[in-house]
C-alpha cells in the first residue's frame, strides 16, 4: 500500500548532537496524525525534516511516491502564531500563497473566497486581521495553510494560544471542516486532550535523540468525536499516554 506520506528511517543531528533518530512514521490520505510528546524530543525538528527546510543526514521523505528529501513547496507548514500580516484583509492574507504562486490578485481572492464559508468565515473578507479574535484568525491561517498545497498540512501547535473555552470549539470545528475537505494533517501537539481528540493516531515521541516510542490508534470515528472526552473510553486512552510519557522521564 502507498502512503500519501511517509518519513523512512529519518536521523538529524547538528554538529554532533543527533536530535531525531531513525524516525519513520506513515500517513494516509485524508488522516490526522499527531505527533505527542515532551519538549525537546525533536517533533519541530522532523516538522523541518518532512518540510524540506531540514535535509536528514539519512533517512527519506516520500510523498505520494516519491522522494522529496531536502526540498521545499511539496506540503504546507502552519506555526503557533497565525501570522497574518496586519496591513492586508483577512481574504489577501488568505490569498496570499496563491498570488505567490502566479495567480492574478483578483482570481487568487474569488478562489479564496469559496472556502471562506466552509471554514466559517463568511464575512470577514474586508476586516483585518486585528478585528478578528483568535480563534477566527487561526481559522483564516488554517485556510491560508491548506491555499498553499492540499496535498499535506504540517501543524505545529496551532491553537496552543488560544483560551480553553475557544480551543474546544475550535476543536469541533476542525473535525467538521477536515471531514468536508479531507485534507492529511500530521499535527504537533503538547496537549494529551487535543492529540486523543483530533487524531485518528497518535505517535508518542520521547527521548533525546527523539524517537517513536509508540503507535496508538484512536478506534472512534473522527465523525463522532463530540463530547468523547467525557467519556471512559477517552480516559482510558489519555492514561495510556500519561504513563508512556511518565515512563520516559524516570
Amino acid at each position: 500500500m502507498t502512503h500519501k506520506l511517509e518519513t523512512k528511517n529519518i536521523t538529524m543531528k547538528f554538529g554532533d548532537e543527533v536530535i531525531i533518530q531513525d524516525i519513520s512514521i506513515a500517513v494516509d490520505q485524508g488522516e490526522l496524525v499527531s505527533l505527542l510528546g515532551v519538549s525537546g524530543s525533536g517533533k519541530t525538528t522532523l516538522f523541518n525534516c518532512i518540510s524540506g527546510i531540514y535535509h536528514p543526514v539519512s533517512g527519506s521523505v516520500i510523498l505520494d511516491g516519491k522522494d522529496i528529501t531536502g526540498t521545499t513547496g511539496h506540503v504546507s507548514y502552519m506555526l503557533q502564531k497565525d501570522l497574518l500580516l496586519p496591513y492586508k484583509t483577512i481574504e489577501d492574507n488568505v490569498a496570499l500563497p496563491l498570488v505567490i504562486r502566479g495567480m492574478p490578485k483578483k482570481q487568487a481572492r474569488l478562489k479564496a473566497g469559496e472556502l471562506f464559508e466552509e471554514f466559517g468565515l463568511a464575512g470577514t473578507e474586508k476586516k483585518y486581521p486585528k478585528q478578528l479574535s483568535g480563534g477566527m484568525r487561526q481559522r483564516a491561517a488554517l485556510l491560508r495553510t491548506y491555499l498553499f498545497s492540499d496535498n499535506v498540512a504540517l501543524l505545529d501547535e496551532p491553537f496552543s494560544a488560544l483560551d480553553t473555552i475557544t480551543k474546544g470549539k475550535i476543536h469541533n470545528w476542525y473535525l467538521d471542516v477536515m471531514e468536508k475537505i479531507k485534507l492529511t494533517t500530521v499535527f504537533i501537539t503538547h496537549d494529551i486532550n487535543e492529540a486523543i481528540l483530533l487524531s485518528d493516531r497518535v505517535y508518542i515521541m520521547t527521548g533525546k535523540p527523539g524517537q517513536i516510542q509508540k503507535e496508538i490508534r484512536i478506534k472512534r470515528p473522527r465523525g463522532e468525536r463530540h463530547e468523547f472526552d467525557l467519556t471512559n473510553e477517552f480516559m482510558e486512552y489519555k492514561r495510556e499516554i500519561m504513563h508512556l510519557l511518565e515512563e520516559n522521564r524516570s
